[in-house]
């Protein structure tokens, strides 16, 4: 990985081992001069399918060692030498996972949308991998409501291991789904789904899914100082270290905690604020500062407090004119 290793010295400001470095593009010069000349064998003995593994041994090699631009160029390469539809989908699927190795959503994004153009209306296989594709790339720019349906749609069929683990899936499915979902429908889609939940109950193979099983019951049953605990934890030990949701893992910790505020407030036209910091868990004055900043910078709570008889109303509707 000389190509990556030069990235990531770059990047990082990091000094670079030199004759380390000389070291890797002598044997990665060597190594693709070997292929090229399978190429250039096949080539000129009219071996078409020989042009087309050769072609690809080389995309895979260049993407394994970390150099991007020159993946990229072999793919394409490898793709117009390929003639059959299941094949150029498979390289296409090679694009979006290098774009996820380097974050890159214009390289994701656009073989995404290539993707959808090849894939046939009968090729289920294919359209259930790109779900779940799909579904990674917009849970990493944002938008956990797009990735929910996907995710959803992708759990009962999930097929492509390459580029998760059936429990990274389920991971993100509740996640994304706790974040996007009301709760009749978190109760159909993800508390009565036989798939999610016999996951959920394992465990997961080391225990990941624990916490994650804890979050959305504490959410659900409306145990909202359970529901902040796991929150943090989810925060502190995953969410800031997962390389897709570390760029929205404050956001997403702030909408959650918003959402669980509305879902307490919904029922009640007037709370007291002590009771309700009992139930969430959490100080008076860290409450009343929370709920401040929400209704008046993000004006999403329709509600103002009286810091006199220390509750807080549910605002009334401002009548639309006739």
């Amino acid at each position: 990985m000389g190509p990556f290793y030069e990235l990531v010295t770059s990047e990082l400001l990091l000094p670079v081992d030199k004759a380390l470095l000389t070291e890797l593009k002598q044997k990665n010069t060597k190594k693709i001069q070997k292929i090229d000349a399978e190429i250039l064998d096949a080539e000129q003995n009219g071996r078409k399918s020989e042009v087309c593994q050769a072609f690809r041994k080389k995309s895979e090699y260049l993407c394994q060692i970390g150099d991007k631009d020159a993946a990229v160029s072999a793919f394409h390469q490898t793709f117009e030498k390929t003639d059959g539809r299941g094949g150029r989908i498979d390289l296409v699927f090679n694009l979006i996972r290098l774009g996820f190795f380097f974050l890159d959503h214009k390289l994701i994004s656009a073989n995404i949308n290539k993707a959808k153009g090849l894939i046939q209306y009968r090729d289920w296989e294919s359209k259930n991998r790109l779900r779940a594709y799909e579904g990674l790339y917009k849970m990493a720019t944002g938008d956990f409501k797009g990735a929910a349906a996907l995710f959803l749609e992708a759990v009962p069929i999930f097929g492509s291991y390459e580029l998760m683990s059936y429990e990274d899936l389920v991971f993100y499915t509740v996640l994304s789904t706790v974040y996007s979902l009301d709760r009749p429908e978190l109760r159909e889609k993800v508390m009565r789904c036989n798939e999610i939940q016999e996951q959920l109950t394992g465990g997961g193979e080391k225990g990941d899914l624990i916490p994650i099983r804890q979050y959305v019951d504490a959410f659900y049953n409306c145990t909202y100082d359970q529901f902040f605990i796991m929150l943090a934890q989810l925060e502190s030990q995953r969410l800031k270290f997962d390389r897709y949701l570390a760029p929205h893992y404050d956001l997403y910790s702030l909408d959650m905690r918003l959402k669980a505020y509305e879902q307490f407030l919904i029922p009640h036209t007037a709370v007291r604020l002590d009771m309700m910091a009992k139930d969430f868990g959490v100080s008076i004055k860290v409450l009343r500062q929370e709920l401040g900043c929400l209704i008046l910078d993000r004006k999403k709570l329709n509600y103002s407090i009286d810091d006199v008889k220390q509750i807080i109303l549910k605002n009334n509707p401002v009548p639309t004119e006739k």
